[in-house]
């Protein structure tokens, strides 16, 4: 997809998420989208659209880091409801508490009975979340071998990109096949009636991002919403004495 297609698109969905906020604040929804996938499959592209012309104090892009010592020795879903939504707000997990069912348990950062436990439990708690009248959404965005590897080699050789890398990211490209059974285990045991997985092909960023932006839409009740526009006031009068232009001594350098 040319970008320009692509862009003329985007505006389109990007006018849909703004009345979606409008909704929700005068509503009082409270949505949680979960966006898992493969390392470089784009969570943090397609997020960062979604959240691009709305208020970051309804959409709320959480991305959490590895847990402290302190976060350990809670129940593992825990740091997750703590950034649940209230009335009015839009919670975007990158990565979720599926990180136990990934990278966890890949990885070996967790135990047999911790993932069989986390597998056990989270389709109820799932079930009531959206029994709580919490809009669930859960998104896998998958991508293939080489691409995946494409993009890593991308990131290498771009200095911007350089802060996407890690040790953890790379190591996946390593295990793909061990990621593979982990993430067809995953969805298996936690693909509910209540709460489905949605998969996201996403060779192809651009199609991707606009694809899952309009089923995230599609799934979501929302109306448009009548809001009283308001009109540009015109200026008072000049205060006597006051002058254009502000006493700064330190001015930014005009380099551009």
């Amino acid at each position: 997809m040319k970008r320009k297609d692509f862009e003329s698109e985007l505006r389109k969905l990007q006018v849909e998420l703004v009345h979606l906020q409008t909704w929700v604040k005068a509503t009082g929804a409270r949505i949680v989208v979960v966006f898992e996938g493969r390392d470089t499959a784009g969570k943090g592209g397609v997020i960062s659209r979604i959240t691009q012309r709305v208020s970051p104090r309804v959409f709320r892009h959480i991305a959490l880091p590895a847990p402290t010592e302190r976060e350990k020795s809670q129940l593992y879903i825990q740091r997750y409801i703590a950034h649940f939504p209230s009335a009015g707000e839009v919670v975007l997990f990158d990565r979720s508490w599926y990180n136990r069912a990934g990278v966890e348990r890949v990885m070996g950062f967790c135990t047999d009975d911790d993932y069989e436990r986390f597998m056990r439990l989270v389709p109820p708690f799932e079930q009531e979340i959206v029994e709580n009248g919490i809009i669930l959404l859960k998104y896998f965005l998958d991508v293939s071998q080489d691409e995946q590897r494409r993009r890593f080699a991308d990131r290498i050789d771009d200095p911007v990109k350089h802060w996407k890398l890690s040790p953890m990211d790379t190591e996946s490209v390593r295990r793909w096949w061990d990621y593979t059974l982990a993430y067809q285990d995953m969805l298996r045991g936690t693909d509910t009636p209540v709460a489905p997985w949605y998969i996201v092909p996403s060779d192809d960023k651009r199609r991707a991002r606009l694809n899952l932006i309009a089923h995230m839409l599609s799934q979501i009740p929302y109306e448009k919403v009548r809001i009283d526009l308001p009109r540009i006031p015109k200026p008072e009068p000049r205060t006597k004495g006051a002058k254009d232009g502000l006493p700064a001594t330190n001015i930014v350098p005009a380099r551009y």
